[in-house]
């Protein structure tokens, strides 16, 4: 197991240090200069210089991610350029709204297409097994965005059902509840396709091994078949999956918390942008891309814990 975690250190490394350097690429080759269009037209040379230093942009590319991650090491992703704050509390404000918002959609994803996917493997054939199908890959095809502009004109204009914007009041659960619902359905809806077709296959698969049939030969009953040698076994590579499923929430909460005008740090990504806010755009990339690692490495640990043969793998 020590080395098992090694190897995920190591990888998680790599990974991280990667992003870093695409991401100081990429800022450096955005046309047009930060400094000039954060000060403005009537902005001196001298106050152009500053600001291009406080951004950090006045290094070459190699010295700027050795500076960052030198930084990183201490505790200082930087400053907002606008109001000042460390970088770190900027994006921790808004972390715990994405995170909830990410937790809740992954969750009900997993409660709704796990069963589903199952149920399909046992029907196999059945025309509830075609509907639960073409339901799955409609579910997979629509993008997230598409869903939330959808669920807005439907569930909040039309039918006035439930709120469109904001997060609701604060102390207030019930209210903050509803208005989580549309934009924990719109990114997570995408996923109960994925899961259920994936659980279904991986179900088919083990209830053809050669245990389970000589678990029936055996004459147990086929609920203790199922539940007790085939469903944990079908379910095991799905712990991976929804770690994958993470970082693909991730990227879909910034158009789902803009539709919604909801605070998160995809929303706070999307305005950093515009703004040539880099510090925060750097932070916000940064906390993310450790999230999703981290979600990943978790995902494998929990594999290598049940499975032995997932440590060797790995």
């Amino acid at each position: 197991m020590l080395a098992f975690l090694i190897r995920r250190t190591f990888v998680a490394a790599i990974i991280i240090f990667c992003a870093i350097t695409l991401l100081v690429i990429m800022i450096n080759s955005v046309p047009g200069d930060p400094a000039s269009i954060l000060l403005g037209p009537r902005a001196t040379p001298e106050m152009k210089e500053v600001l291009r230093r406080e951004m950090g942009l006045d290094a070459s590319i190699p010295q700027q991610v050795v500076i960052f991650i030198w930084n990183v090491f201490q505790g200082d992703l930087g400053t907002d350029v606008f109001s000042k704050r460390p970088v770190l509390d900027v994006v921790m404000d808004q972390l715990p709204y994405t995170l909830i918002l990410i937790s809740v959609s992954m969750a009900g994803a997993a409660l709704i297409g796990i069963p589903l996917g199952c149920y399909s493997a046992l029907h196999r054939g059945s025309w509830l097994d075609n509907i639960v199908g073409i339901l799955s890959v409609s579910a997979i095809t629509i993008p997230a965005f598409v869903i939330a502009i959808y669920s807005v004109l439907i569930f909040s204009i039309s039918l006035k059902w439930l709120p469109a914007i904001g997060v609701g009041e604060r102390g207030d659960f019930f209210d903050q509840a509803t208005h989580l619902i549309l934009p924990a359905v719109s990114i997570g809806l995408n996923w109960v396709g994925y899961l259920s077709r994936f659980v279904r296959s991986s179900m088919l698969e083990v209830l053809g091994e050669q245990h389970i049939r000589t678990a029936r030969a055996h004459g147990l009953s086929e609920t203790k078949v199922v539940f007790q040698y085939a469903l944990p076994l079908a379910v095991l590579p799905t712990i991976t999956i929804i770690g994958i499923g993470i970082g693909y929430l991730l990227s879909a909460a910034v158009l789902t918390e803009i539709v919604f005008a909801r605070p998160g740090v995809g929303k706070l990504l999307y305005d950093s942008v515009t703004q040539r806010n880099f510090p925060v755009v750097m932070g916000t990339v940064l906390i993310t891309t450790i999230l999703f690692v981290v979600t990943m490495t978790l995902a494998d640990l929990v594999n290598g814990i049940i499975d032995p043969r997932a440590r060797d793998q790995a």
